[in-house]
């Protein structure tokens, strides 16, 4: 065997396992449900191994007894050693001082976290993020501002590195200064998805991190994303959802928070947005429903330290911009509902001709009153 690695190690055991089939996690923890110590797992009698190990691991862990670390999985695992080591990975095993404290609370928590980036972040008051890979442009716009909002108030923003909602929180946070955390659902050196690379080299390059439960070379696959989703929520004091389909995975992310006993906040929409039905449905089963990130900066005050002051002023300074709109302006702003309203709505309430409505809509744009959302305008 490699002198250089100490197999009976409770460290190394907790890692190995995860090259053998139908090992993992949920095995390590069984393992420490059964046996008094770990230390030295592998050092045990064949026969007893097997017997604790499920029969899908029985000719790996055969082979690797007769061949030590030249066997297939020997290999694999010195392999991943030194890609590990030359990019500079962090291995934080369950049980140790630096494993992140709540996720260690939570069930069947995964028995060793690959790190890159800053590792200590992840003690670290965090606020997880999570919504539709298809999101509108208002849901980005929330996810941004919400995000924004918070990591100026000292939370972490954690998220899954998905294209829509998460990245969105991930960037607001970094546009800041902030902290924020990319949970993969892959090996640690390989992101998905792939356009999100200089979003991942952002994250660690500014001082955050990002984590994954996966050895390395393992490719994204759809069972990986509930498993990432635990770790997101388990990580957290909270998550919120900004918007989410009735059958997401965001909604799965929720109901991880609500096992492990964390918050769950909840952005509502229109009643005929589709990504807004999830989020719907989690405030009728008793989430906190939230308008504005100051919501859950008093929900989670001791965590975070929100500014009444720029509070006070952003109201303020809303209150001025609406007293300065001329007459026609505010009867333009008024006719604008808060779900999308085309032009030819606006001229049916207004009666105005189109290139009116047009010309004064542009300002109110400027003035970030409105937006534009799908065929039309909606108003924030």
């Amino acid at each position: 065997m490699n002198s250089l690695i100490d197999l009976d190690s409770p460290a190394v055991m907790a890692e190995f396992l995860h090259y053998l089939p139908g090992c993992g996690s949920g095995v390590y923890h069984q393992l420490l449900s059964q046996l008094a110590s770990l230390e030295g797992f592998f050092s045990r009698p064949l026969s007893e191994l097997l017997y604790l190990l499920p029969k899908a691991a029985h000719d790996d862990v055969t082979c690797f007894r007769q061949q030590g670390w030249s066997s297939p999985v020997g290999r694999q695992y010195l392999g991943d050693q030194k890609l590990l080591t030359s990019q500079n990975v962090q291995r934080l095993t369950y049980g140790d001082v630096d494993y992140p404290p709540l996720l260690a609370e939570t069930h069947t928590a995964p028995s060793v976290l690959y790190v890159k980036g800053e590792a200590d972040i992840l003690l670290y008051p965090q606020l997880a993020f999570v919504g539709s890979r298809q999101s509108t442009p208002i849901g980005e716009d929330n996810a941004y501002a919400f995000s924004k909002y918070l990591a100026e108030r000292d939370l972490v923003i954690t998220s899954g590195l998905a294209l829509g909602i998460d990245s969105c929180a991930h960037r607001a946070a970094l546009s800041v200064g902030g902290l924020t955390v990319g949970v993969m659902a892959t090996g640690i050196d390989a992101v998905y998805p792939n356009r999100n690379r200089s979003l991942v080299a952002e994250i660690i390059k500014t001082g955050g991190a990002v984590v994954t439960e996966f050895k390395p070379r393992t490719p994204a696959r759809a069972g990986h994303f509930p498993r990432r989703n635990r770790i997101i929520s388990g990580l957290s004091l909270g998550v919120l959802v900004v918007e989410a389909a009735i059958k997401s995975g965001s909604l799965i992310t929720a109901r991880f928070a609500l096992e492990q006993n964390r918050e769950v906040f909840a952005i509502p929409g229109s009643i005929h947005n589709p990504v807004s039905k999830g989020c719907h449905a989690l405030i009728k089963q008793g989430a906190t429903l939230v308008e504005c990130a100051s919501d859950i900066a008093l929900e989670l005050q001791g965590w975070c330290s929100p500014s009444m002051s720029s509070m006070a002023s952003s109201s303020k300074q809303q209150s001025l911009i609406l007293e300065s709109l001329t007459e026609e302006a505010a009867a333009l702003l008024a006719a604008i509902d808060y779900d999308m309203t085309s032009t030819e709505i606006l001229h049916q309430r207004l009666q105005w001709p189109v290139a009116k409505i047009l010309a004064g809509l542009m300002p109110l744009q400027i003035q970030g009153l409105i937006i534009v959302s799908g065929g039309g305008y909606q108003r924030l």
